[in-house]
C-alpha cells in the first residue's frame, strides 16, 4: 500500500539513495576484456584487448571497478565533503549509501558510453567553472577549498571534478533515455489510483495561483554611457597598452561568477549563456577583444583565448548600471499608484500586469506565474519559497498585496505586486479534480520502475568488483549477482 510518505517518495525520480548489494567476482575468465581490471591492491587494465597490448597500473585505495570505471575512497570522501559544504546533515548518510550511489552513478554512465552518449567538454569544464567560484565563495580563497578537500594543487582538483561532472552527466543522460518514450494511459493512472485504499489517500496541501506586477526603476542614458565609457577605457589599455585583461577582470567585474578566476569561461553554441553574448563571442577571432555590448545582465566586453574546434575559452568584463534614486523614487510613485487603481477597481490586475508590469516572462500572460518544479500554475503552500510564503500566505483571493521591495539579479532594487487569484484548500486526493497529480505520482513510478528493472539487468551484464569495507555493506539490489 502507497502511504503519503510513499507518494513523496515516488515524486523524487532519482533512485540514487538506493543502493544495491555488492558483487564480488572470485573467478574471471582471462579471454574477455571486462576481465582485464582485476582490482586487490593493484588494478590492471586491458584498454583494448585486441589493440593495445595489456597494462597495469597502480591504484591504492580502490573502492569498486564498475564496467571500465574504477571508484576510489577518495571519491566516497569527496562525496562526503561536498555534502558538508552544501550545508547537508550527514548524521543519517553511511560512507555504504554513499559508495552505493556512486555505484549507481558509474554503471549508467559506463553505459551511456556503450550507447554513444556524448558529453561535450565545454559543458562540463563550465560546470567545474562554477563549482570552483561557488566553493571560494563559501569558503574564501581557493588555498582554503583545496585544504578543505585534501587536494595537492588546482590542476589536480580540477581534473577530478572534470571526471565527477561528467560522469554525473553521462549518468542522468543515460537516466533520460531509459525513460523517454515510457508514457502512461488513462487506465493505468485509474488503476494507480484504485490500488491506493480511501484512507490512504494522500492529503494535497492547500494551493495558490499567483500573479504579480514587477516595476524596475529606469536606468538612464547618462547611467548607461557612463559604464560603455569605462569599457572602452578598459579596451584601449588592453588593445593599445598590453594590460593584462585577466587581471582588469578580477579588479572591477561584476559578476561574481567568474571575477576571481579573470573573467574566464568555457562555452560552445549550447551553453546556457545569454545569445547576444553568445554571438559575440563565436563571431570573435582568437585574441580579439570585442566593442562593449549589452545582456540582460549589464555591459560586457569579451576577449576570446582559445578556440578549440567548437569549443571556446572566453573572458569578459561585467559592468552594470547604477540605478539612480530619482529613478528608484519614480518607480516607487508608479507602483503606489497602479496598487491604488487596482484596490479602486479602476482597473483589473491583470490588465495593469499586461500594460506596466516590466516582467517580460510574465507580463503577456497578466502576470500569472509558472510553478518552476511542476510547471503548472499551482502552488503547494507550504512549499514555496519561505519569503513569498511570508507575503501571500494571509492574503484572499483576488486580494492585492503591499507594494513589495525587491532586487533584481543585479542585486539593483525593483517594486512588486501580488495577488492570488485562485485559492485551493487541503484535501483528500479526489480523481477529477487532482487529475494531473494523480498522473504525474504515476507516471513517477513507472518511470521508476523502468530504471530499476534495467538497473537490476545491466548488474547482471556489467563487469563489478568491490573490495574492502564495502564488502560488508547491506545493499538493496545484487552487486554481489548472487
Amino acid at each position: 500500500m502507497i502511504k503519503i510518505t510513499a507518494l513523496c517518495a515516488i515524486l523524487t525520480f532519482s533512485i540514487s539513495t538506493q543502493v544495491y548489494s555488492q558483487e564480488i567476482i572470485e573467478d574471471i575468465d582471462t579471454t574477455t576484456k571486462e576481465e582485464a581490471i582485476a582490482v586487490n591492491d593493484t588494478v590492471a587494465v586491458a584498454i583494448d584487448s585486441v589493440k593495445q597490448p595489456f597494462q597495469k597500473i597502480k591504484i591504492d585505495g580502490v573502492a569498486a571497478v564498475i564496467g571500465e570505471n574504477v571508484i576510489l575512497d577518495s571519491d566516497v570522501d569527496i562525496a562526503y565533503q561536498q555534502l558538508v559544504s552544501e550545508g547537508v546533515s550527514i548524521a543519517d548518510v553511511s560512507r555504504c549509501e554513499l559508495a552505493g550511489s556512486l555505484f549507481e552513478t558509474k554503471l549508467y554512465a559506463h553505459h551511456a558510453i556503450q550507447d554513444s552518449i556524448i558529453v561535450k567538454d565545454a559543458e562540463v569544464n563550465s560546470m567545474v567553472d562554477q563549482q570552483l567560484n561557488y566553493m571560494t565563495n563559501e569558503l574564501g580563497t581557493i588555498d582554503k577549498v583545496l585544504k578543505f578537500y585534501k587536494k595537492d594543487n588546482l590542476s589536480d582538483f580540477k581534473k577530478e571534478l572534470f571526471e565527477i561532472n561528467k560522469s554525473n552527466r553521462l549518468s542522468e543522460q543515460m537516466r533520460g533515455k531509459i525513460i523517454q518514450d515510457i508514457e502512461i494511459t488513462p487506465e493505468e493512472i485509474r488503476e494507480f489510483f484504485d490500488d491506493i485504499p480511501e484512507e490512504e489517500r494522500p492529503l494535497f496541501g492547500t494551493e495558490i495561483e499567483l500573479a504579480q506586477i514587477v516595476i524596475e526603476p529606469e536606468i538612464t542614458e547618462e547611467e548607461e554611457q557612463k559604464v560603455i565609457d569605462r569599457l572602452n577605457q578598459f579596451r584601449e589599455d588592453i588593445v593599445e597598452n598590453g594590460s593584462s585583461f585577466a587581471t582588469k577582470a578580477v579588479l572591477y567585474s561584476q559578476d561574481p561568477g567568474s571575477k576571481s578566476t579573470g573573467g574566464k569561461y568555457t562555452l560552445d553554441r549550447q551553453t546556457n549563456f545569454a545569445k547576444e553574448f553568445k554571438d559575440v563571442a563565436f563571431s570573435s577571432q582568437e585574441g580579439e577583444v570585442s566593442e562593449p555590448f549589452k545582456t540582460d545582465f549589464g555591459w560586457h566586453i569579451i576577449k576570446v583565448d582559445k578556440i578549440r574546434g567548437e569549443e571556446i575559452d572566453v573572458r569578459h568584463i561585467l559592468l552594470i548600471p547604477d540605478v539612480t534614486r530619482a529613478s528608484i523614487d519614480k518607480a516607487k510613485k508608479k507602483i503606489d499608484s497602479l496598487r491604488a487603481s487596482i484596490v479602486s477597481g479602476s482597473i483589473d490586475f491583470k490588465e495593469a500586469a499586461r500594460k506596466f508590469s516590466d516582467e517580460k516572462e510574465t507580463r503577456e500572460d497578466g502576470g500569472q506565474l509558472l510553478n518552476p518544479t511542476t510547471g503548472d500554475t499551482h502552488f503547494e503552500l507550504t512549499k514555496i519559497d519561505p519569503i513569498l510564503y511570508d507575503q501571500v500566505s494571509k492574503l484572499k483571493t483576488n486580494e492585492v498585496s503591499l507594494v513589495i521591495p525587491d532586487q533584481d539579479r543585479q542585486g539593483r532594487k525593483k517594486f512588486k505586486l501580488i495577488t492570488v487569484l485562485n485559492r485551493y484548500d487541503e484535501h483528500i486526493a479526489d480523481y477529477s479534480k487532482d487529475y494531473l497529480k494523480i498522473q504525474e505520482l504515476a507516471l513517477r513510478k513507472k518511470q521508476i520502475d523502468a530504471i530499476r528493472e534495467w538497473q537490476n539487468e545491466k548488474i547482471m551484464d556489467t563487469y563489478i568488483k568491490v573490495n574492502g569495507e564495502y564488502r560488508n555493506c547491506e545493499y538493496s539490489g545484487n552487486w554481489l549477482k548472487k
